[in-house]
């Protein structure tokens, strides 16, 4: 009996089964895929596909929506601080910083949900989500206070852990770069 994903040749002059087999599908990789010989579970399992890709397209949507509002509103609140004076107070500088760095994690994410919609690239995908955790480990190293903290202590444990999450950030893009040139 053949594997699963190989089924015998139907000879067309007779009918009769040949000893070879052949593979019935493959995916991009070019390794051989399994053909459910189910009919029903097939078209249940493409509504679901159709489904799940349905959403992918909903949350790239509303990702742009969420960028977009939130572009404008950054807008608005440089307009107004500009209007009041506040421009020139570094606490309003670095709250705009903030929103500016949120906003590119806005769109890390939606990269990220477009590569999974258009894709199947996993290097690419797991790079977007190493660039977004980069982006946002310095959205925090940036608008880090220790007097947010109730002691000098748990400041400098959270200040390591930041060091930590940024370098092992680092090293993963590191580790990514050098596996990408050498062809892996």
């Amino acid at each position: 009996m053949p594997p699963p994903f190989q089924q015998p040749v139907v000879m067309p002059d007779d009918g009769s089964t040949a000893d070879k087999t052949t593979e019935t599908a493959t995916d991009e990789s070019s390794e051989p895929v399994a053909e459910s010989t189910h009919p029903r579970l097939n078209a249940v399992v493409e509504r679901m596909d159709g489904f799940v890709n349905l959403i992918e397209v909903a949350a790239g949507a509303l990702f742009a929506l969420l960028f977009a509002v939130g572009v404008f509103d950054l807008g608005l609140q440089i307009w107004e601080a500009t209007l009041s004076g506040s421009i020139t107070d570094p606490t309003t500088v670095i709250g705009f910083i903030d929103v500016g760095l949120l906003l590119l994690i806005i769109v890390e994410i939606y990269q990220t949900v477009v590569a999974y919609i258009k894709e199947n690239d996993t290097r690419r995908i797991v790079r977007l989500v190493i660039y977004t955790g980069v982006i946002a480990v310095v959205r925090k190293v940036i608008i880090f206070r220790t007097s947010e903290y109730g002691s000098s202590g748990d400041a400098l444990i959270v200040a390591v852990a930041y060091g930590i999450l940024t370098l092992g950030l680092v090293a993963l893009l590191y580790v990514d770069r050098q596996t990408s040139n050498t062809g892996q």
